[in-house]
């Protein structure tokens, strides 16, 4: 997880695009058993997280789970962020964030835990 992501500079942006896209080759390529080689062809992908296989990572072996993931958080607008390099942009899913509803979190933890008047609670707890 990558936090504040465009306060990174631009020139390490691209390497770490130029990384992330190296993994994520990998793991489309290990998708397939036919790929995988010797005692990984039988593994299945995914659940649970077994390695798959190794990739060569800039020189280094590496063992593939291909349930890993990455996740960057991004702040726009403010002073001293940069603009992601389309490369990297094509690499990750964006997600837009608002607040969250406390009093509906509230509600739905007090129900899971079986109070009968949830609601009410969250909107108390939620005003204290």
């Amino acid at each position: 997880c990558f936090d504040e992501f465009n306060r990174i500079p631009i020139e390490v942006l691209s390497v770490v695009a130029t990384q992330v896209k190296t993994i994520l080759d990998a793991t489309i390529r290990f998708a397939d058993p036919e790929n995988r080689v010797g005692e990984y062809k039988t593994l299945p992908a995914g659940t649970p997280p077994l390695k798959v296989g190794d990739y060569d990572f800039f020189g280094q072996e590496i063992g593939l789970v291909p349930t890993c993931g990455f996740y960057i958080t991004m702040n726009p607008g403010y002073a001293g962020r940069t603009e992601l390099p389309e490369n990297l942009k094509a690499l990750f899913r964006s997600c837009a964030m608002i607040r969250p509803d406390l009093a509906m979190i509230m509600e739905n933890m007090l129900m899971s835990e079986g109070f009968v008047t949830a609601r009410p609670l969250a909107i108390k707890f939620n005003t204290l």
